[in-house]
């Protein structure tokens, strides 16, 4: 009896009185939960993340030297690459900048143009994570609706520029032309149509209860936190950051727009699916919106310029409110066709180094989760 009382008192299991040491374990740079080459350098112990260094650069291009040896157009193609969800919204802050510097007005048609394809860019975006979110963490069929809508709003994108991915439709000082004939009507009716079967996803997953099991209360993202890392975004909005360029500092048509920004308080993984969820519809409006606006708007598209594109001497920065969050530039002239110097900061790269912060304490299951859930393009961070 004495023997079995003893073997009653010792711990089984749970590595109780055992010396142990932490281990390092890297995450990447090619894993399938990384969106790309990053690379998080994890101390684990156990199950448990201890700590977690991101670690970037594998991807790297030198997209911001290239821009110093290109013209004012030949830039625009390196600047719609590097998020490349998001093509059509970053070729749009360049040319933002570039106007700005050189004092050119759009005109009117265009801008209002320029927000309808910049709304129907962000959808685009946020269907991807929308569908491989939940692939990530074991739901498969959400990414078959999210790709069916994906495909309907393609469908009118490559219309109208003749890209699938990297658009090239904007120019300096306007679009590349006009549109096709009777396009603002088909756009408009995959607009409704996507609406119409967006709720197949949304009913799908958003109540989903291994959904919530895995993302409410998992890798909770303070609002003092997402600020101090200047995240932004619907990282930064689900956060409590009720913070928006499009409303609060507007460019393109937006101020003539009452744009609604969505946000949540608890900037868990569940509150940043939501936000992101929950912008489709609201983009969708903006967007049929501004096809209406076009429609009584009449006049050209782009403003005529010499073959040789030159910025006037000075400096200027642009901001935009892309799909990711706050993207930046930093354009410096001498007067040459060519900037002598352009200054990306990109929404995805400070949003990422809030990962230092989320996943040390989680779960290695939870990781994954986190690191999805906070919607980053590697190439917008490598740039």
């Amino acid at each position: 009896m004495t023997r079995m009382t003893d073997l009653r008192e010792v711990t089984v299991g749970t590595g109780s009185g055992l010396d142990t040491a932490d281990m390092v374990l890297n995450i990447g740079p090619q894993h399938p939960s990384t969106h790309g080459v990053l690379r998080l350098r994890l101390v684990l112990d156990g199950e448990r993340v201890v700590s977690c260094e991101p670690i970037v650069g594998y991807m790297h291009r030198g997209a911001e030297k290239l821009f110093e040896v290109r013209d004012y157009r030949q830039i625009i193609v390196l600047a719609n690459r590097h998020d490349w969800l998001s093509a059509f919204a970053n070729e749009l802050g360049v040319v933002l900048a570039v106007e700005r510097l050189m004092g050119l007005e759009v005109p009117e048609r265009a801008v209002w143009l320029r927000t309808a394809l910049a709304e129907l860019n962000r959808v685009l975006n946020h269907l991807m994570f929308l569908g491989s979110y939940p692939l990530e963490i074991g739901a498969i069929t959400p990414v078959f609706y999210s790709f069916r809508e994906r495909e309907t709003l393609q469908a009118v994108m490559e219309e109208v520029s003749g890209g699938r991915m990297h658009y090239m439709f904007n120019r300096v000082g306007g679009l590349k032309e006009e549109v096709p004939a009777g396009w603002t009507r088909r756009a408009r009716e995959a607009i409704g149509q996507v609406r119409r079967r967006l709720p197949d996803l949304d009913n799908l997953i958003r109540r989903n209860e291994i959904f919530l099991a895995r993302t409410v209360g998992v890798g909770v993202l303070p609002a003092a936190d997402a600020a101090a890392y200047g995240a932004s975004g619907p990282v930064a909005r689900a956060s409590g950051l009720d913070f928006d360029l499009r409303r609060d500092e507007p460019y393109l048509a937006y101020g003539e727009l009452d744009v609604p920004v969505v946000t949540r308080t608890t900037g868990d993984c569940h509150a940043r699916f939501e936000v992101l969820l929950d912008q489709v519809y609201v983009s969708l409006d903006l967007a049929e919106r501004c096809l209406e606006r076009v429609d009584t708007v009449t006049g050209p598209v782009n403003v005529r310029l010499p073959k040789v594109v030159k910025a006037p001497e000075g400096h200027t920065y642009a901001w935009t409110e892309n799909p990711l969050g706050v993207n930046g530039y930093y354009l410096v002239s001498r007067g040459e066709k060519t900037p002598w110097r352009m200054k990306l900061r990109t929404a995805s790269y400070a949003n990422v180094q809030a990962l230092s912060t989320l996943i040390p304490g989680c779960l290695v299951p939870d990781l994954i989760a986190i690191l999805g859930s906070m919607f980053f393009v590697v190439g917008d961070i490598d740039k």
